[in-house]
């Protein structure tokens, strides 16, 4: 059983107040609190065990590469990838995604070769096939979602004509909470023989991620939406197309000699990490995926599920209130508006005044904004830790609203 109200007791900025109100965190789509397990284990790290990786023979160096390295297999576990050679480390996300763009399709595609994106992207997964776009004359192919907020698979299917190199699409909606039926897509697309990157930034931190049954050649996600620290994230990759990546950066840990004439490179998946990489925040970052696990990722899937059907409800209720999408497999995100002349930015203060955080603007998802008509919205998103007592503190707020600007 999902005891929320244990699970609270482990992040402790949810006993603050705001504004003299207690705090009701709701822009976990952003990024989520994080447990004191997960401090504790930043703080540990930094206090009694840091050292610089894979370079040293002495005490600590060792002592920090044994936990660095392996957060590589909690990541492996996490996401059922076969192997924790499949797992790159990066800064999250967005360097995942530019990952795959700047390594693996910058190199291959050419003028008149097409990726398919849907409407529902965030920024992320947009502005690195863009600069294919502008640089390469690589053409983007947009699958729109309807009314109601969803995405039809056979649709995405349809888009894939001869031309196209990928399929790069979300796992869920960071605006409209839509879950995308990936697994199809990715079934048909490796028919065609058309690889498929996911961004799973944010349906990852949701619902149990099996990247063997969703069939992906490419799974990106970000530490700090994962309850992890910022600067954290790791991304999947299937083995035959990580051996036509070429490197992306160039640096210590990613070479295996350097000579006046010469560069031979290490093995993958260190061939794609340079540098010092951020060591305390993917140990950070391991701590936090042990704890979901831990407390289980389908009894925290059911309680957020709850948690969307008792919002959507109250949210129903208010006649003037304007929710953008309502598809029946959305996760716990709801965007929307107020009828009248109430900015988003308006909406989100007097909420913030309430002690009731959630987000206000294009949510890095301009084109989904221009697709469904609107300049701006407030989001309000729902983590583990919420509660239905903080539905309830989100509709009260919402009816100040409508009072202060109807």
């Amino acid at each position: 059983m999902f005891d929320v109200n244990r699970v609270r007791a482990d992040f402790p900025i949810l006993s603050r107040q705001v504004n003299g109100k207690p705090l009701v965190y709701l822009d976990n789509g952003a990024s989520a609190q994080k447990p004191q397990v997960v401090i504790d284990a930043i703080t540990q790290a930094y206090s009694l065990e840091y050292a610089n990786v894979h370079r040293g023979l002495h005490y600590l160096s060792n002592l920090a590469t044994d936990k660095y390295e392996a957060v590589r297999g909690i990541v492996a576990r996490f996401l059922n990838a076969p192997s924790e050679d499949d797992i790159v480390f990066t800064s999250g996300t967005t360097e995942g995604i530019n990952l795959v763009s700047y390594a693996w399709a910058a190199p291959r595609l050419q003028a008149g070769d097409e990726i398919v994106l849907s409407v529902m992207e965030h920024h992320a997964n947009i502005v690195p096939w863009h600069f294919l776009r502008e640089r390469q004359g690589v053409v983007l192919k947009w699958v729109n979602c309807d009314a109601n907020g969803d995405l039809d698979p056979a649709e995405v299917i349809a888009a894939i004509g001869p031309k196209t190199k990928l399929v790069a699409i979300t796992q869920m909606s960071n605006v409209l909470g839509t879950v995308v039926d990936v697994a199809s897509i990715c079934k048909a697309a490796r028919e065609k023989g058309v690889p498929v990157l996911v961004d799973g930034s944010q349906s990852a931190v949701h619902m149990p991620i099996d990247v063997q049954a969703i069939g992906c050649d490419f799974f990106a996600i970000t530490g700090h939406k994962l309850y992890g620290p910022s600067g954290s994230g790791a991304i999947f990759i299937r083995p035959e197309r990580m051996a036509e990546m070429q490197p992306f950066l160039g640096g210590g840990d990613m070479i295996r000699e350097v000579t006046r004439d010469t560069v031979s490179y290490n093995d993958a998946p260190m061939k794609f990490e340079a540098g010092t990489p951020g060591i305390v925040q993917q140990i950070g970052m391991g701590v936090a995926l042990d704890y979901l696990m831990g407390l289980g990722m389908d009894r925290i899937a059911a309680h957020e599920q709850q948690l969307r059907d008792y919002a959507r409800s109250r949210l129903a209720g208010l006649n003037w209130l304007n929710v953008q999408g309502n598809s029946e497999t959305k996760g716990a995100i709801f965007s929307f508006t107020l009828q009248g002349a109430a900015h988003a930015h308006d909406i989100s203060t007097v909420l913030d005044k309430r002690g009731i955080a959630v987000r206000a603007g294009t949510h890095c998802a301009m084109p989904l904004m221009d697709h469904m008509g609107v300049g701006a919205t407030c989001r309000a998103s729902f983590a583990m830790y919420n509660t239905e007592a903080e539905v309830d503190a989100l509709i009260s707020a919402l009816e100040l609203c409508h009072e202060l600007f109807a």
